[in-house]
């Protein structure tokens, strides 16, 4: 069958590309997704391969030709490879090895990203090129700027070739590095491990192509050591293989985990330490400053006695947690129910703003900020409207636990309504909460301080709590602000109003 190869589908952004290089004559044998030619764009190098196992017919195209989006480059007819072609597109010739040799190779891939996340950074490996892994084994974090994403292997095997370092960004579903199925031992690598690092006096992006580069990382092989035979001197990956059969070698590059930054010294003897932010922290900062840069924010304060709930708790505490498996009764809880009752009662402050539109929610989808290692998290708890005490605080410590493992997901934080902050768990007694885009308000908690208080003419010491709430003066009003407050507050003195929902 005959099968026309065109160029790929260029975003709106490009408008043409380059034909760089050709890596198939015509007449010449090919295998299924075996990369064949490269259109340069003015942002990537796109690579077009094999639709499948066949052989190179005809070239409407040459090196340097412009070609439009969809363009057709060449024919190409499907039938039989010559099984030389093949084994060498297939397998890399494998260093001397004692191993078990794999019986499969696979790609390990980051995790497809969703919509609102363009790309992600290798944060760590967890196995190095060579070492065994067992099925579902923790292999890689991705780290994007909501959560980490784990990478865990697809079957019992061995780590072979790296091709994504520690530090580089990757895009949705990009091959981070080659697995080898059923291999074992670190013998088992096929070639040295990760790309060779590019010093600033070299830029191999201009000397070779990204098939090139990934053969001469396979290889051991630097741009200096291959001579291009390709347009403008151009290294092709029939260059490298050259190149490699002429057993010209270097030894591996190892890419170990960056090590920490050491102390600097200043010129008057003090110590200083320069540390990157990740890229989840420079998210954060990032998204604070737009909050206040974007949101006409104000915040109102209140007080609450919670003497009603700690008497509450403490005299059911026990029998909660032996009815409810071991959940224990906090006051989170009471929060998360006084502030779904009072956004039923105030539309505005569980709404959110869209450009022009203001976006009122049917629903109360309440996020708990958590602190993990990593930084602020804000977990989302749906429909707290039809949850009770015991899944909301089940709810909050698995957030907790997960969150301290670094195990929380993207959907885990997607959405939210509103969020409620707790700073009280620190030693906070009064603060001014941020606003979690694109939500309109934010509950800041704080710390339980006995103070003296004025009730029925009498000073009386009371457990008092001080309560902040931000919100978006375009979207609330302050009349809004304050009623929802002192809503909070009546339904948190008086717990029984929650349950006769008064």
């Amino acid at each position: 069958m005959t099968i026309e190869i065109k160029a790929p589908v260029f975003p709106e952004s490009v408008a043409d590309g380059t034909v760089a290089t050709w890596y198939k004559q015509p007449g010449e044998a090919c295998v299924r997704d075996e990369h064949i030619v490269d259109i340069e764009t003015d942002k990537v190098v796109l690579e077009v391969v094999a639709p499948a196992d066949g052989t190179l017919q005809v070239v409407h195209k040459n090196e340097g030709d412009v070609v439009l989006s969809s363009e057709v480059l060449a024919i190409f007819v499907e039938g039989a490879v010559a099984s030389e072609a093949k084994a060498t597109s297939e397998t890399p010739a494998p260093v001397a090895s004692t191993a078990t040799q794999s019986s499969e190779t696979v790609d390990i891939k980051a995790p497809t990203f969703p919509e609102s996340v363009a790309d992600g950074t290798v944060a760590a490996w967890y196995k190095q090129p060579g070492e065994a892994c067992e099925r579902d084994e923790h292999i890689v974090d991705i780290e994007t700027d909501k959560v980490v994403l784990e990478v865990v292997a697809p079957a019992a095997g061995t780590i072979g070739n790296v091709f994504a370092i520690e530090g580089d960004t990757v895009l949705s579903n990009q091959v981070l590095a080659s697995f080898l199925v059923g291999a074992s031992g670190s013998s088992a690598v096929l070639a040295p491990s990760v790309p060779v690092v590019e010093t600033p006096e070299t830029n191999d992006d201009a000397v070779a192509g990204p098939a090139a580069r990934k053969a001469l990382a396979e290889a051991g092989l630097s741009p200096a050591q291959v001579k291009g035979t390709g347009k403008g001197g151009r290294i092709t990956k029939e260059d490298v293989d050259a190149a490699s059969k002429q057993g010209t070698k270097v030894a591996p590059v190892v890419q170990a985990s960056a090590p920490a930054a050491p102390p600097l010294a200043n010129p008057d003897g003090r110590i200083e330490k320069r540390v990157p932010m990740t890229r989840l922290r420079a998210t954060i900062a990032r998204r604070l400053v737009e909050a206040q840069q974007t949101a006409a924010m104000l915040t109102t304060y209140n007080e609450v006695n919670m003497e009603p709930v700690m008497e509450l708790r403490k005299k059911y505490k026990d029998l909660f947690l032996k009815t409810h498996n071991g959940t224990k009764l906090g006051f989170m809880s009471f929060f998360v129910k006084a502030t779904t009752e009072a956004l039923k009662r105030f539309p505005a402050v569980n709404a959110s703003i869209d450009g022009d539109d203001m976006v009122y929610h049917g629903y109360q989808d309440i996020g708990v900020a958590v602190s993990t290692s990593r930084g602020l998290m804000v977990p989302v708890l749906r429909n707290t409207d039809s949850m009770g005490l015991a899944d909301i605080e089940s709810g909050i410590m698995d957030f907790a636990l997960r969150g301290r493992d670094g195990k929380l997901g993207l959907d885990d934080m997607q959405g939210g309504t509103f969020t409620i902050t707790n700073g009280g768990t620190f030693g906070s007694l009064m603060s001014t909460p941020i606003l979690n885009p694109p939500q309109t308000a934010i509950l800041g908690m704080h710390k339980i301080q006995d103070r003296p208080m004025a009730v029925d003419g009498h000073v009386v010491i009371q457990p008092m709590m001080y309560l902040a709430l931000s919100y978006d003066h375009r979207m609330i009003d302050g009349k809004e602000a304050v009623q929802f407050l002192v809503t909070v507050k009546e339904l948190l003195e008086d717990p029984a109003r929650l349950l006769l929902e008064i």
